[in-house]
C-alpha cells in the first residue's frame, strides 16, 4: 500500500487558512510534515494552524503575510525557516479571482489578481530558493488552475496569471534540478471553495442576469467538466502531498490536471 511519509520535513503554504491551501496543509501534516500556515488573515491562519497541530500531532505555526508585498514575503520565509530550522516544501497557493468582460475589466482588479496569483509565486520561490537548495530535496508545488492550460470568458487576469504560473513552474524545474528541487503545477478544475462561490454574483451579471447563482456556477464550471461534479479540496491536497514525497522524485516541470476532463477537449 502506498504510504506517504513526510516526517522531518517543513512545508510553507500560502493562502493556507482555508480552501485548497488548507487542504494542502492538512494533507502534508497528515503525512508528518511540519507546516507554516501563511495567509493574509492572521486570525484565521492562527486557528487553522492550531487545528492542524491538534489533529495531526505536528508543529504548525501561523504567519500573517500579504503576498503582494515582496519584502513581506521575504521576511515571512526567513522567519519561518528560522522558526522551524529548515524549509523543504513551498506550496504557492494564494489566489484571488475577478470576473468581467475584457472591455469592462478594471485596471486595479487586473493588477491585484496578477500580483496575488502570479507575482507572489516569484516572490515566495525566490525567497525560499536558498532553503530549498540547502534541503537537497526541495519541492515546489504551485497551485495553478485548468485556466493555466485553457481559457474561459470574463477571466482575463486569472487566465493570464495562471498561464504565467505554469511557465514559471517549468523554469523552476529546470533551474532546480541540479539542486534536487522539483517543481510542478497542479491545475484544478472547479473546486468548491469560497473562491468559486464568491464568483456567482459576478457570473450572473456577466451572463446578463435572469439566472440563479447556482445556474451561473454550473454554466461557468460544470458545463466544461465531463465529470459534471465539483472537485473536493482534499483531492487537491492529496495530490500535493504526493508531489512532495519521494514517490514523485522524477516528476518535475509538469502541469498536472485534476479537472474532471476539462482540459481534455
Amino acid at each position: 500500500m502506498l504510504s506517504i511519509d513526510l516526517h522531518g520535513r517543513v512545508s510553507f503554504v500560502t493562502g493556507a487558512a482555508r480552501g485548497i491551501g488548507r487542504a494542502c496543509a492538512e494533507a502534508l501534516a497528515q503525512a508528518g510534515s511540519a507546516v507554516a500556515v501563511v495567509d493574509l488573515d492572521g486570525d484565521v491562519a492562527t486557528a487553522t494552524a492550531a487545528q492542524i497541530a491538534a489533529s495531526h500531532g505536528v508543529t504548525a505555526r501561523a504567519y500573517a503575510c500579504d503576498v503582494r508585498d515582496a519584502g513581506a514575503v521575504r521576511a515571512t520565509v526567513t522567519t519561518a525557516a528560522a522558526d522551524f530550522g529548515a524549509l523543504d516544501h513551498l506550496i504557492n497557493n494564494a489566489g484571488v479571482q475577478f470576473v468581467a468582460p475584457v472591455a469592462d475589466f478594471p485596471d486595479d482588479k487586473y493588477a491585484n489578481v496578477r500580483a496575488i496569483d502570479l507575482d507572489s509565486v516569484f516572490y515566495a520561490t525566490k525567497a525560499a530558493w536558498p532553503h530549498l537548495c540547502a534541503s537537497g530535496r526541495g519541492r515546489i508545488v504551485n497551485v495553478a488552475s485548468v485556466h493555466g492550460l485553457v481559457a474561459s470568458p470574463f477571466k482575463i487576469a486569472y487566465v493570464a496569471s495562471k498561464h504565467g504560473v505554469v511557465g514559471m513552474t517549468k523554469v523552476f524545474a529546470i533551474e532546480g534540478a541540479p539542486h534536487g528541487i522539483t517543481a510542478n503545477a497542479i491545475c484544478p478544475g472547479a473546486v468548491m471553495t469560497d473562491l468559486v462561490r464568491n464568483q456567482a454574483p459576478e457570473l450572473v451579471a456577466s451572463y446578463g442576469g435572469g439566472i440563479s447563482e447556482q445556474e451561473a456556477l454550473e454554466r461557468a464550471f460544470l458545463d466544461a467538466m465531463p465529470s459534471r461534479r465539483f472537485i473536493e479540496p482534499a483531492e487537491v491536497g492529496a495530490l500535493c502531498a504526493f508531489l512532495c514525497s519521494d514517490f514523485a522524485l522524477s516528476i518535475t516541470g509538469a502541469p498536472i490536471s485534476i479537472d474532471g476532463g476539462w482540459a481534455a477537449h
